[in-house]
């Protein structure tokens, strides 16, 4: 299986550091920004390619997959030009910062039956793994997740302290996380919920939010989101059930009285991304649906949709 992958940012050196792990996987085809900055990751990497045009990479023969972490902005259209030239495809998250963008990609996939996978990582880390196979074992069911999702980003920088190309979005990238997450573990959403702060007046995005969900199932959840919080950065998850308390951290897990879980047994590695770029291998080789597959979790960016429109009113 060879790989291209576009965005030699923060993100996509986290996937070049899983794939090189997965046995018969080569990324031959880099695309970045700036070629200099490209060249060097390449070259750390062993990619005998670098380009700063997705369509460079997508002509050559021997370019079997695509995965793109390039900005938000771009992953519609990328997703439908990757497709066109018939190459699988995975799209970081968000699919889109629309909904009729993220259907536009549905409707290529299903026109073309390739592979198209959305990079939702809460599916595949080993913390939220272990909870999901409890709830499908039936030992154990959502009553309501809290969930805290912040970051201390006053100017546009990203996870490497760099200056960003683009504007990162509370609402359509990191918001995506938790309500695709909430579905996946306590079933459909049938209501949902929000409010913003301030907008900011460079960056023109809320540096604050909140979101209230309700699933089919009674579950509820509470979502916090800010750029504002001087403290520990990411997202963290507080599960409350009926038969336990789980908090859980990226990959890993902790009772509700901070006892650590050991997750090590979930999965062949206590890596989320790399279990999601062996997730969309694996589906590519075997030609079946990808976890998080397009059409999976096109039903969260109607949630975020609707999220969005009720803000705008």
């Amino acid at each position: 299986m060879k790989i291209a992958l576009a965005g030699a940012g923060a993100f996509g050196e986290k996937h070049l550091d899983g794939l090189k792990l997965i046995d018969g996987v080569e990324v031959v085809s880099l695309v970045g920004r700036r070629l200099e900055a490209t060249q060097a990751i390449a070259d750390k990497y062993g990619i005998g390619h670098a380009t700063t045009d997705l369509a460079d990479s997508l002509a050559r023969d021997d370019v079997d997959a695509v995965i793109l972490c390039t900005p938000t902005q771009m992953h519609a259209d990328q997703a439908i030009q990757c497709m066109n030239a018939g190459k699988h495809v995975q799209v970081e998250i968000p699919l889109a910062d629309s909904l009729a963008d993220a259907e536009a990609v549905l409707a290529k996939q299903q026109e073309t039956g390739l592979t198209c996978m959305v990079g939702h990582t809460r599916r595949f880390n080993p913390s939220h793994q272990y909870i999901h196979n409890r709830i499908k074992a039936g030992e154990f069911n959502v009553r309501q997740m809290d969930v805290q999702t912040y970051f201390f980003r006053r100017q546009n920088m990203n996870a490497k302290g760099e200056a960003r190309s683009w504007t990162d979005h509370l609402l359509w990238h990191h918001a995506a996380h938790t309500v695709d997450l909430f579905a996946y573990q306590a079933g459909p959403i049938v209501k949902a919920n929000a409010i913003e702060g301030p907008i900011h007046p460079e960056l023109g995005i809320a540096m604050d939010m909140s979101i209230q969900l309700k699933a089919e199932s009674g579950a509820i959840c509470t979502l916090s989101l800010s750029f504002n919080n001087d403290g520990p950065l990411g997202t963290f998850f507080r599960y409350i059930g009926d038969s336990a308390t789980y908090v859980a951290r990226y990959d890993d897990l902790f009772t509700g009285k901070e006892e650590t879980i050991d997750v090590s047994h979930v999965a062949v590695s206590m890596n989320g991304i790399e279990l999601q770029d062996r997730e969309f291998i694996a589906a590519i080789r075997e030609g079946r649906e990808p976890n998080s597959s397009v059409a999976q979790v096109l039903p969260c960016y109607r949630v975020l949709d609707a999220l969005e429109r009720q803000l705008a009113g």
